[in-house]
């Protein structure tokens, strides 16, 4: 539906809840450093199509053995995450693309958005806002940061330990291996009261623990493919975490709150999106979550026309804010409809992210049910 100025207004209200921007949209990133990466699968499994962006005719003894092969490593050691090394994390490097570029015919694009100024979250963060966090991890290039959110998890209500976030925070790709050390921190600097460059209290950043990555999937078709274009088109990924002591409650019960994704949501009802993550790369510093509020309906992406063309939307979000969530409206409720995938850096003025159909149900699924 359109945004009333009235509702404009409450958005940018210094007190707002996350959940004020959630409602405007709809109508009904080894423990002593990088490791030599696992080598991706050799070939998806036999039943996969000639399209690999159609996994339709998968079967579970499919995904199962995508999963085994594609030999998740990145679980990170208890302690290696300390305040002083997330202070110093780099934004990971995020897939680039100019809206305003000649692109070959292949390419299906709407006009560049209007840039959407981001926007801080007002401190203390509330359970609304405390679903999405830093996920940090370790490259060949050193500790990088991204972002993600807490997604509700059907085969456990209200105790859900899965992180939604985009693909490249995870794995490099055709020819490359998983990130390491992987840890998400929900409601990153929640008080606002830690400051870049000097040490800060667990407590400050790191109000509700870190809770470390034990199993992970990505997208079959960005793992086998390679190179700036279509694989973006599914640029997504799942994380299981578990708090750092091993037990002790969900994710989702220490935070307060998960978000479930919608998939298959038809395009015309998502009329408009808000965009959250923690951007690290100038002028932001990582300590703020960021959002960006489109006014209008996304634009469309489209690297392969048979593939979902991508959301696009004015952002000014800059790299680390990669891998957060895309919210809209559904049924009175906040539902992930994306996670922000491509940009542009200089200067930055958009966002592009999955649109997440059939493909990403499917591995949600599995990985929701089968991967423990």
């Amino acid at each position: 539906m359109p945004i009333t100025s009235s509702r404009a207004r409450r958005l940018t209200t210094a007190g707002a809840a996350l959940l004020a921007a959630f409602t405007l949209s709809a109508a009904a990133c080894g423990p002593d450093g990088p490791a030599a990466p696992a080598p991706p699968p050799a070939a998806l499994p036999k039943a996969a199509p000639t399209s690999l962006g159609d996994l339709s005719g998968w079967k579970l003894e499919d995904w199962a053995r995508y999963v085994a092969e594609s030999g998740f490593t990145g679980q990170a050691a208890p302690g290696y995450w300390t305040t002083a090394r997330m202070d110093a994390a780099r934004a990971r490097a995020t897939p680039e693309y100019s809206p305003a570029s000649t692109s070959p015919q292949t390419v299906q694009r709407d006009a560049p958005p209007t840039a959407v100024p981001a926007e801080p979250q007002p401190h203390p963060y509330g359970p609304d806002a405390a679903v999405v966090g830093r996920l940090f991890l370790t490259t060949g290039q050193g500790d990088a940061a991204c972002s993600g959110t807490v997604v509700s998890d059907p085969l456990n209500p209200g105790r859900s330990n899965l992180v939604y976030t985009a693909a490249h925070c995870l794995h490099d790709g055709k020819g490359g291996g998983w990130a390491k050390n992987l840890v998400f921190v929900p409601g990153y600097n929640r008080d606002g009261r830690a400051t870049r460059g000097k040490p800060s209290p667990d407590q400050q950043a790191a109000p509700y623990g870190r809770w470390t990555a034990v199993r992970a999937l990505v997208s079959p078709t960005w793992l086998q493919e390679s190179g700036a274009g279509a694989h973006s088109q599914y640029d997504y990924g799942i994380i299981r975490v578990r708090g750092e002591s091993g037990s002790g409650p969900s994710l989702e019960e220490a935070v307060g709150g998960s978000v479930p994704v919608w998939f298959n949501a038809p395009r015309e009802q998502v009329t408009s999106a808000a965009a959250y993550g923690f951007p690290v790369e100038r002028p932001f510093d990582g300590l703020e979550l960021e959002r960006c509020v489109s006014p209008a309906p996304p634009g469309r992406l489209s690297f392969d026309r048979s593939r979902p063309p991508m959301y696009v939307i004015g952002c000014t979000m800059t790299g680390g804010a990669a891998g957060g969530g895309w919210f809209i409206t559904k049924d009175g409720k906040p539902n992930l409809v994306s996670v922000s995938a491509l940009g542009d850096r200089n200067p930055a003025g958009y966002l592009a992210g999955p649109s997440l159909q059939d493909q990403a149900k499917q591995a949600f699924d599995y990985f929701a049910k089968n991967v423990r």
